[in-house]
């Protein structure tokens, strides 16, 4: 079992995250536990302050070190295979090939910051990683913390099914990636119109794909199916 440790000032955000869809079932399983803590939980003044004015100068607050060094070694498990994560724009890209290595860990403890920052000491000595998922700035780490609960949690046994629902992407050779294929459904034919009297819709499924020949199968989805690498 995977522990997610989330520390954030908005712990609200992950309660329909947590009760929904696969996740909600893996949590009953205890494949995995998501919890999400209010950092204004580890504050000693009375206004439970997790910000300041930057030193030096500057627009915005700063998010600060005190309460989330308390929170980390109050929530770390010892003797356990584990990492503390702070999302940052300047952190490194998320890959797949992270969340395959993450899924191996036995607990995530994750830092959302927000305002301006986080106090630089966080990223210095308290973390083991600062990730970003894409080269743009979001309102706080919530939303990409959310984005790598779900990666990792889709490569943890029985999460999403049975085996060969994983295996059937990742495919030979392909542990750091995964091959994204188109895919269809019935009906085999999909007949419309775009509007009275407007040009009729006749959609049909590739032939190879009804053809029942996995070889021939295979070797389209590996033409049409984009490599998403690690």
């Amino acid at each position: 079992m995977i522990i997610f440790d989330v520390l954030t000032i908005f712990p609200a955000l992950f309660d329909p995250f947590k009760k929904e869809s696969l996740l909600a079932k893996a949590q009953k399983k205890k494949l995995l536990r998501l919890t999400a803590h209010n950092l204004r939980d580890w504050t000693t003044d009375k206004h439970h302050s997790v910000d300041d004015k930057p030193f030096g100068g500057g627009l915005g607050m700063v998010m600060k070190i005190e309460p989330i060094y308390k929170a980390v070694q109050k929530l770390k498990k010892k003797g356990k295979k584990s990492k503390v994560i702070l999302f940052t724009p300047r952190g490194k890209k998320f890959t797949q090939a992270m969340a395959h290595d993450l899924s191996r860990q036995d607990q995530l403890i994750f830092i959302c910051g927000r305002y301006e920052g986080v106090d630089e000491r966080v990223a210095k000595n308290i973390v083991d990683m600062e990730l970003s998922i894409g080269n743009y700035v979001l309102m706080g780490g919530e939303v990409p913390c959310m984005a790598v609960i779900e990666t990792v949690s889709r490569l943890i046994p029985g999460v999403i099914g049975k085996p060969e629902f994983l295996q059937e992407r990742l495919g030979k050779g392909r542990r750091k990636g995964f091959l994204e294929y188109p895919q269809y459904t019935r009906p085999e034919v999909f007949r419309a119109r775009l509007a009275k009297g407007g040009k009729a819709i006749n959609w049909k499924v590739p032939k190879v794909l009804m053809s029942g020949n996995h070889k021939d199968i295979e070797e389209w989805k590996s033409k049409h199916g984009k490599m998403i690498a690690g």
